[in-house]
């Protein structure tokens, strides 16, 4: 063979094999392949990964060891990839507002199970935490929201929704986020936990949200379960769903305490919408979830706009709930109400409560579909003992 050939074959090959070498992996993981640092993070051993100043983006599945790590800005795990994150670890955000965050992509998948006695933790490493300090934990799946298709999240834009109602995101088991919910203006907020088409194949019990600006949890679509919830001191509403949620939420405790005076415009117990904004009211597949044992305490002498305001098009199933007014707290602007100008409760709608105190009648509004609100005596609320683990003090 001359050498003219020879060079030839010599470079058809090298084209190939890098031809090859191209080809779309997605379980393969990112990597520039230089050592160099790119913002992507393969493994401990990463130039990108610091323990000391965590962000960037997950190209790999990555196990945290237990320990503390400082979040210094937004940590993000990208498809298809699993960040694993041991029982006892400490995650102390920077307090740079919505700079710094978690957030968990479609397809990717978050597996922190932590235990009773050694719970995960997310806070902020300020000397004087205070609400709104970081953003929270964002998690976006594949299940359905009302109207069907696909959506981009009210804050950073990522994509949320499908069609797989048993979408799994993971596990978050004995967690603790506080100081979370960083605003970016008056219209685009975080929250605590923000879960965002999450699907029924998702785990999320034994979760405590301490101080946190804006709503505590909100529910954009999808069917996710949450067992065990905790909810401390927010500005805004406690529980917060749109967009189609249509899970159950079981065992859910949540208290304005003595002193907490923060607040928004219109802080509620729960506030529930069928769609988003109710700006789609004709839209299939609205909100409808389920929510069994449920306390719902004001000790502060802040006013709630509503107990429960359930409306734009949502339904809602509420059993065994419990409101306690304190000593020194004030009565609801509203104790029920189903009515708004953009749409009504679902005459699905049903709700048992049991209440410290009288409630007015005329506190109590059905909405042009007649949801069924019930206040009895006897409702326990939540089991308290669920949450021990937390050390929180009842």
């Amino acid at each position: 063979m001359n050498t003219g050939k020879r060079i030839l074959m010599l470079t058809v090959i090298a084209a190939l094999f890098i031809a090859c070498s191209g080809d779309d992996d997605s379980t393969s993981p990112i990597d520039n392949g230089d050592g160099a640092a790119n913002g992507i993070i393969t493994s401990l051993n990463d130039p990108d990964f610091n323990a000391s100043a965590l962000k960037g983006k997950i190209g790999a599945n990555i196990e945290l060891p237990a320990g503390d790590y400082v979040l210094s800005g937004d940590l993000v795990v990208q498809a298809p990839y699993t960040l694993k994150i041991n029982p006892g670890t400490t995650f102390k955000a920077v307090a740079g507002g919505s700079n710094v965050y978690l957030a968990v992509e479609q397809g990717a998948k978050i597996d922190a199970q932590g235990t009773a006695s050694a719970p995960i933790r997310f806070t902020s490493n300020a000397s004087s935490p205070a609400a709104g300090d970081w953003g929270g934990i964002m998690i976006m799946g594949y299940a359905p929201l009302s109207g069907g298709g696909s959506a981009v999240t009210e804050v950073v834009d990522f994509f949320y929704g499908g069609d797989n109602t048993n979408d799994n995101s993971g596990v978050l088991s004995h967690v603790i986020i506080e100081y979370s919910g960083a605003r970016i203006n008056d219209e685009k907020e975080f929250n605590g936990l923000t879960l965002y088409g999450v699907g029924k194949g998702t785990t999320i019990n034994n979760i405590a949200v301490f101080n946190n600006d804006d709503d505590t949890i909100e529910f954009f679509g999808g069917s996710v379960d949450v067992t065990n919830l905790l909810v401390v001191n927010s500005t805004d509403d406690l529980i917060d769903w749109t967009q189609g949620y249509n899970g159950t939420i079981t065992n859910a405790y949540a208290i304005r305490e003595e002193g907490y005076n923060s607040v928004s415009s219109d802080p509620r117990g729960i506030e529930a919408d069928g769609n988003l904004d109710g700006l789609a009211p004709g839209q299939t597949g609205q909100s409808n979830p389920t929510v069994n044992g449920l306390t719902i305490v004001n000790n502060a002498a802040v006013e709630f706009s509503d107990i429960f305001k359930i409306r734009r098009g949502s339904g809602a199933t509420i059993t065994n709930a419990l409101v306690i007014w304190g000593a020194s707290s004030t009565i609801a602007g509203d104790f029920v109400d189903c009515t708004d100008s953009l749409g009504d409760a679902m005459g699905s709608t049903n709700i048992s409560v049991s209440v410290s105190g009288n409630v007015d009648a005329a506190d109590i509004k059905v909405g042009a579909n007649n949801a069924t609100v019930n206040v009895v005596s006897g409702n326990t609320g939540a089991d308290t003992s669920a949450f021990s683990w937390t050390g929180y003090q009842f």
